[in-house]
């Protein structure tokens, strides 16, 4: 796989970690179908976007770059949509992680 490819494969994994994540609160312990398919659907989605991107890109940037979407997105679309806090430490918190996400893709693969 191109390294481009393998690059956009692991955007969107990281977008749908966020997907799944938003839907598994909305679906009430999977008693509630819609958002239970939603949720399992882009996690399927997800894993499996992160694992054509693995077959060119390293493991340890490419993982901690997907964990680290899915976590700064979902919080940020938490804070911003459900109403959740978010503190300014929390936000700074968010951006180291943006920030080291993006150091492992400058310095790295």
């Amino acid at each position: 796989m191109e390294p481009r490819t393998a690059w956009l494969c692991l955007l969107l994994a990281g977008l749908l970690e966020v997907v799944w994540a938003v839907a598994l609160k909305q679906t009430g312990g999977f008693t509630r179908l819609l958002p239970s398919i939603l949720s399992v659907t882009a996690a399927t989605l997800s894993f499996l976007l992160l694992a054509l991107a693995l077959k060119s890109l390293p493991i340890g940037p490419t993982y901690a770059i997907w964990v680290g979407m899915g976590m700064a997105g979902t919080a940020l679309f938490g804070a911003a949509f459900l109403g959740e806090p978010l503190s300014l430490g929390q936000a700074l918190c968010l951006g180291l992680i943006l920030a080291g996400a993006l150091g492992l893709r400058l310095l790295g693969a």
